[in-house]
């Protein structure tokens, strides 16, 4: 019986060094591709905000935000128990939500604001969809005591909307899932892809404290306009905080700021837009 010679021990020939340093200088190169790719399309993806005065990444219209909210509401109806049956109370906060509308700077956007009150009893909450589709849960609702406590609360969603909030978390995420994929391709290594998914998470977070602070200014700017009590705001702040139980993660792991510190940043929203009108 003959027997092959083993192959173990042996050093790996020169041509398998060169083959394997032009498969990974291929996966650097597509990877450079793809990472550049998704960074053009969101840096050139650039529109100026009238209302915020700011230049944001969003590659969305504002027709397809109001598409986007309409075709999510349903879905988020029926996730909070679906509306609340009580016709008085839907009324009372389409009243409020559009005489914010009507009478601040919102009316210069091209948003169709409507505002719903689901029949959820124990989840407290409040949440604008992109395009103008604005709820409160029956769990905030009844705590508030006040209708320029609802006039804080959907001022600050109505913030949301004029500033396109929605349509900048989503070309964030869709830039993070390309660089993400990048690295993926250039190190083959799945580790690493978590790792690029954990990093980018904690930049979305940090980017959605910075909208809630944006969208409590805009808040107290247009309850102001709208002639309604911007120091409401901090009592909702006290209700969030209350219903919370006082339990929450640390604010760098959160997407919303703990309510203290957004307590001295609606004082000094009110100080700046004290006395403004229409």
């Amino acid at each position: 019986m003959m027997y092959r010679r083993s192959n173990y021990g042996q050093q790996p020939r020169p041509s398998m060094y060169r083959r394997n340093r032009r498969s990974i200088g291929g996966s650097l190169l597509i990877a450079l591709v793809i990472a550049g790719f998704y960074l053009f399309r969101y840096c050139a993806s650039e529109q100026y905000n009238e209302i915020t005065g700011e230049t944001q990444h969003i590659s969305l219209t504002a027709d397809q935000e109001i598409a986007l909210g309409l075709q999510s509401l349903p879905r988020m109806v029926q996730e909070y128990g679906g509306l609340h049956p009580d016709r008085e109370g839907q009324a009372f906060v389409k009243k409020v939500g559009q005489r914010i509308v009507q009478n601040s700077d919102a009316r210069n956007t091209p948003y169709e604001y409507d505002f719903h009150l689901l029949a959820d009893p124990r989840v407290v909450n409040a949440f604008a969809l992109p395009g103008g589709q604005v709820f409160i849960t029956a769990a905030l609702f009844n705590r508030l005591e006040t209708e320029d406590e609802l006039a804080g609360v959907f001022g600050h969603e109505i913030g949301h909307v004029v500033a396109r909030h929605s349509a900048e978390r989503i070309a964030k995420q869709e830039l993070t899932q390309g660089l993400t994929g990048a690295a993926v391709v250039a190190s083959g290594d799945y580790s690493t892809a978590q790792a690029a998914q954990m990093i980018g998470s904690l930049i979305n977070m940090k980017y959605g404290r910075d909208q809630e602070l944006e969208s409590d200014d805009l808040g107290v700017r247009f309850m102001s306009q709208a002639g309604y009590d911007p120091e409401a705001l901090i009592g909702v702040m006290h209700i969030l905080e209350q219903s919370s139980g006082g339990q929450r993660a640390p604010e760098w792991q959160s997407t919303h700021p703990n309510p203290e510190n957004r307590i001295e940043r609606i004082r000094e929203a009110i100080r700046k837009y004290n006395g403004q009108s229409q």
